[in-house]
């Protein structure tokens, strides 16, 4: 089942997050699908604030991985600059992507092959300055 979102404003981006929520079922892992610029972490941060955690959400361009807790655990992934799978390997991916904790990945192009079958995808595409199109699957 596919969903599509179009919004006009970041002030919109509440109503995405909460429909990746209500989306998830019984996923645990979500693959943010889009360029640079298009607001992965910002819409990243909207889901963790929704789901109670109270820090700053950042992007792990140079940690990889950030953790969060709220309701439950997130940990939030930026494979930017991961060049090899085997990389991605060598901090533990596969753990932390089986854990059944919510698992949000930017650039989940570069770990393709360790996402489980069921993840979540979003496609985010950029419209204008502030509009954006959400495809959720």
């Amino acid at each position: 089942m596919e969903r599509v979102i179009e919004i006009d404003s970041l002030d919109d981006l509440d109503d995405v997050a909460r429909v990746i929520i209500d989306y998830l079922g019984d996923r645990t892992v979500v693959a943010f699908d889009a360029p640079m610029g298009a607001g992965k972490t910002t819409l990243i941060s909207r889901i963790a604030a929704l789901l109670g955690a109270e820090d700053d959400v950042t992007s792990p361009t140079f940690a990889i991985v950030n953790q969060y807790v709220g309701d439950r655990t997130i940990y939030h992934f930026d494979m930017y600059r991961i060049d090899r799978v085997e990389e991605a390997l060598d901090f533990g991916s596969e753990e932390y992507l089986a854990s059944g904790d919510l698992c949000l990945v930017e650039w989940p192009e570069k770990i393709e092959p360790l996402l489980p079958d069921n993840t979540m995808v979003v496609k985010i595409e950029i419209l204008g300055h502030t509009e954006r199109r959400f495809v959720i699957r």
